[in-house]
C-alpha cells in the first residue's frame, strides 16, 4: 500500500455508499463544512483518510475496493480513502456501547445517576470491543504512515489510537481533537477507574491535543492532573506524564461562510423558502435546528416557547416557531424515548393554542438541509440551548444566512457562548421562564440593535473556518 505524510482517523468518513435501484453502488460525500474544510486540504497534501463503514453498502464498497482503498475503485476528486470493515458485533459494541452510549453520556453530563450507569461484566465486554476498535484504527494508520508522517486523530471513537501508535511508530507526529465537551473530574471519575486512566493515557500518547473551548481544555486537564496525577501546567497548558510533554491547544471551530452562501444559493433552498412563507405567513419566526440529540435541550426549549404565549399572550397569532429536528441514534433507547418526548410536547402546544387561522408550532423530524438553511434566512430568533455541547454550529451558521437580522437566544453551556456570548442573549438551558423572556426580548428589540449584534455575530462565527482550523492543528505538530 502507498504511504502518506498526512492521515486523518476518524469514525466516520468523508464518504458514504448507498445501493441504487439497479443494485449498483452510489456514494456521496459527507456534508457540513467541517468535512468540507478537511477535504480541501485532504485533497492539497499528500493524504490518506482512514474511517469506518457505518452501513451495509460502505460494508460491501469495502469489501470490493482493493485493500479496502475506495479511491482505487471510485472516483473521490483527488481523495484517498481506507474504510475499515471492523466486524460488526466490535463495531456495535464500540460504537454504540462504548462512544455512544458511555463517553458520549460522560462528557455531556447526561446521565440520570440514580438510575444509570452501572458498568458491570457487560460493561467491560463492551470495553474490549472499544480498544479493539481503536487497535484496527491503529493498525492501519500504522501501515498508511510514511516515516516522520502527521497524523490528526479525531473526537472519542479513537481516544486510544494515540497511545498504541506512539508505541508502533514513534517516529510520527500524533495530534488528537475532541469535538465534544470534557467533564469535570468529579463526573468523569464515574467511568470505572482503569477506564479513565485508559482513555486519558490513550489520549495522552499524542504530542498535541485540541479542544474547541478552554473550558474542555482545562476540564480535561483538571482530569490528567486528579486521575493520573500527572504534572499539569494550567498556564500553559501542558501535561507531563510517562517521561513527555503533551501540549493541550484551543482551537475554536468556526463557519464556513463561503461554502455555506453557495449551499444556499441552490435552487432547492430558494424552494423550500417559498414553501416556508406560505405555511407561516407574516408571522415573526423563531427557529431551531437540531438533531434530535439529548443535550441539544428540545423539549425544554419548546417549553420555553410554550411559556412565552402564557406569560406574553401579546405574540399568540404573531409568531411562529419552526422546529427542525433530525433524528439521532434511534439505537440507544434513550435517544427513542426523547424524540417521543419531542413530539409530545410539540402536540400538546398546538392543541392548546392553536386556532383555525394560526398553527404556533411547525416540528419536523427529518434531516432535509436545504430547509435548514432557509429557516436561517428566515428566522427572527435563533434558539440554541443545548444542555451542554462542544461548539455548536448552528449558532455560528445562523447568523452568516440570516437575512432579517435574527437574534441569537444561546445556552451559556455551549461553547460557541464563549465567541459569540458578547453579541446573544444568553440563558440558563434549565431555566424555561429565563429562556421565555429572552424569546420576547429577542422579538421585541429595535431594528438597530438586531442589525449591529447579527453582523458582529457573523464576524465572530467565521473567525476560525473549517479549512484554517484544520491547518493549524497540522502547524502545530510542526
Amino acid at each position: 500500500m502507498d504511504k502518506a505524510q498526512i492521515l486523518i482517523a476518524s469514525n466516520r468518513g468523508p464518504v458514504s455508499f448507498s445501493t441504487a435501484d439497479d443494485g449498483s453502488l452510489e456514494h456521496r460525500r459527507g456534508g457540513g463544512g467541517l468535512v468540507s474544510g478537511m477535504i480541501s486540504v485532504a485533497t492539497e497534501i499528500d493524504s490518506i483518510w482512514v474511517c469506518a463503514a457505518l452501513s451495509d453498502a460502505d460494508r460491501r464498497a469495502a469489501a470490493e475496493a482493493p485493500q479496502a482503498r475506495l479511491d482505487q475503485a471510485y472516483d473521490l476528486d483527488g481523495m484517498r480513502v481506507h474504510m475499515l470493515d471492523i466486524p460488526r458485533q466490535t463495531f456495535d459494541g464500540a460504537y454504540t456501547g462504548v462512544a455512544n452510549s458511555t463517553l458520549w453520556f460522560v462528557q455531556h453530563m447526561l446521565y440520570d445517576t440514580p438510575n444509570k450507569p452501572s458498568f458491570g461484566s457487560r460493561f467491560r465486554r463492551t470495553w474490549e470491543d472499544y480498544t479493539a476498535y481503536n487497535n484496527a484504527f491503529a493498525e492501519a494508520l500504522v501501515a498508511g504512515a510514511a516515516e516522520g508522517a502527521r497524523v490528526a486523530v479525531q473526537d472519542y471513537h479513537l481516544a486510544l489510537v494515540p497511545r498504541i501508535l506512539r508505541a508502533r511508530r514513534p517516529d510520527l507526529r500524533i495530534a488528537h481533537f475532541s469535538h465534544t465537551p470534557w467533564a469535570p473530574p468529579e463526573y468523569f471519575r464515574m467511568l470505572p477507574g482503569q477506564v479513565a486512566r485508559e482513555l486519558l493515557e490513550g489520549m495522552l500518547g499524542a504530542d498535541r491535543l485540541g479542544f474547541l473551548s478552554p473550558r474542555w481544555a482545562d476540564a480535561f486537564l483538571r482530569c490528567c492532573e486528579e486521575v493520573l496525577r500527572a504534572k499539569v501546567d494550567f498556564e500553559r497548558r501542558t501535561v507531563e506524564h510517562g517521561g513527555r510533554v503533551v501540549g493541550v491547544g484551543v482551537h475554536a471551530l468556526g463557519a464556513d461562510g463561503e461554502g455555506l452562501r453557495q449551499s444556499a444559493a441552490d435552487p432547492a433552498v430558494a424552494s423550500r423558502r417559498s414553501t416556508l412563507e406560505e405555511a407561516v405567513g407574516d408571522t415573526r419566526l423563531i427557529v431551531r435546528v437540531d438533531r434530535t440529540e439529548l443535550s441539544k435541550n428540545i423539549v425544554r426549549g419548546l417549553e420555553a416557547y410554550r411559556e412565552l404565549l402564557t406569560a406574553r399572550p401579546e405574540w399568540r397569532g404573531r409568531v411562529t416557531h419552526l422546529a427542525f429536528a433530525y433524528p439521532s441514534r434511534g439505537d440507544v433507547p434513550e435517544y427513542r424515548e426523547y424524540t417521543d418526548a419531542v413530539l409530545r410536547t410539540a402536540k400538546e402546544i398546538n392543541e392548546e393554542f392553536a386556532t383555525p387561522e394560526w398553527t404556533p408550532l411547525i416540528l419536523e423530524v427529518n434531516d432535509d438541509y436545504p430547509r435548514s438553511l432557509a429557516s436561517f434566512q428566515l428566522a427572527d430568533v435563533l434558539l440554541v440551548n443545548p444542555i451542554r455541547d462542544g461548539m455548536n454550529l448552528v449558532a455560528k451558521e445562523g447568523p452568516v444566512l440570516s437575512e432579517r437580522d435574527s437574534v441569537l437566544v444561546l445556552s451559556h453551556e455551549a461553547g460557541a457562548a464563549d465567541e459569540l456570548g458578547g453579541h446573544a442573549l444568553l440563558v440558563n438551558p434549565y431555566d424555561t421562564v429565563e429562556t421565555a423572556e429572552a424569546l420576547h426580548e429577542a422579538l421585541s428589540m429595535p431594528a438597530e440593535e438586531r442589525r449591529g449584534r447579527r453582523e458582529r455575530l457573523a464576524e465572530a462565527a467565521v473567525a476560525l473556518p473549517p479549512r484554517r482550523w484544520f491547518q493549524d492543528q497540522l502547524r502545530s505538530l510542526g
